[in-house]
């Protein structure tokens, strides 16, 4: 017994015996469509990621890390003032030891020109008091120092600064010096000279 096959297609029409599927009319023989799963699509994207990721490491192993500048931090020094923490975070510099010119810190922060392109503006506020003149200003240590830096003693007297009362190697008075305020040094009593307008550096001050 013949078998008989379907017949292929003749002249761009199915002959008879050839199914043809809705919308697949006028394609070629042989063409297949092509459909991608969701699943390979989600495969696809998770390759790529993972080869973004894989590339960023890479740089970053290779490159390093970009620098991260730390923040300006206050610490306490030794003498009990105001002062600058170094990135090491060990050493504590005084703050008038920042922008003078000078690298105290072990890696020279205190000397950074983003910290001292625009001073006092751009130093941190902890290392910057105000004189009694607003257009003038000093380094926080230097408050309370027995030192007259703002020239009219605003950074040693009342109302502008509240000091504590002289210390034991100071003596208290009104003093004739430009230098001082309202205490001399101990060093000074009693050397023939006067240093206090009410002469108690001579009269009433024991000495160092």
């Amino acid at each position: 017994m013949n078998k008989i096959f379907p017949q292929a297609e003749v002249n761009g029409k199915a002959a008879a015996g050839t199914d043809v599927l809705p919308g697949d009319e006028g394609k070629g023989q042989g063409a297949v469509p092509c459909r991608i799963s969701p699943g390979a699509c989600l495969s696809a994207f998770l390759l790529l990621l993972l080869a973004t990721l894989a590339a960023l490491i890479a740089l970053v192993t290779i490159f390093g890390s970009p620098p991260r500048t730390p923040v300006a931090q206050a610490c306490v020094t030794l003498t009990n003032r105001t002062g600058f923490l170094c990135h090491d975070r060990r050493s504590c510099i005084s703050a008038s030891s920042v922008c003078d010119g000078v690298r105290t810190c072990p890696h020279g922060e205190d000397e950074d020109e983003t910290l001292c392109r625009d001073v006092p503006q751009s130093l941190p506020q902890f290392l910057v008091a105000r004189c009694g003149d607003p257009a003038s200003w000093i380094y926080s240590d230097q408050r309370c120092d027995g030192t007259n830096h703002c020239g009219d003693c605003s950074d040693e007297l009342i109302p502008v600064t509240a000091c504590p009362p002289c210390g034991p190697g100071w003596w208290r008075c009104p003093s004739t010096l430009f230098k001082y305020c309202g205490c001399v040094p101990r060093s000074l009593c009693r050397d023939g000279v006067q240093h206090c307008f009410d002469w108690s550096d001579e009269d009433s001050c024991p000495g160092p």
